[in-house]
Order: C-alpha cells, then sequence, then structure tokens
C-alpha cells in the first residue's frame, strides 16, 4: 500500500511540474519554400586552374 501511494505522489509531482507536452508543430509550419536562382551557380563551378587556392596541402603550408 505504501508502494502505491509513493507512485501516486510520484505522478502527481510531475504533472504538477511539467503538465502537459506542447501542442505538436505541424510539418507544414515548419517548412519554408523558396524558389531557386540560377545566379549562383557559376559560384560553385569546378574550376581546375584555381581549385587549389580552397583546399589544404602541408607542404605548401611548410612552403615546400
Amino acid at each position: 500500500m505504501e508502494c502505491q501511494n509513493t507512485t501516486d505522489s510520484a505522478a502527481a509531482a510531475r504533472r504538477a511540474r511539467f503538465g502537459k507536452l506542447p501542442e505538436r508543430i505541424r510539418h507544414e509550419d515548419m517548412v519554408e519554400e523558396r524558389v531557386a536562382t540560377a545566379n549562383g551557380s557559376t559560384r560553385h563551378a569546378h574550376d581546375p586552374e584555381g581549385s587549389w587556392k580552397f583546399f589544404s596541402c602541408l607542404a605548401v603550408d611548410l612552403g615546400l
């Protein structure tokens, strides 16, 4: 009987502290849609001559 009272008081304490779960957020409210633009496509194009500028190399860092 003592175990039942302890369990009930613990459950009541949890309900008093946490109350209830927050309301659900719909998926539509979390998603933002934007139109894709083509103006940034040249910025990400592969340039084999200039690609060494963006990667780290220990030999280059040491001046070898």
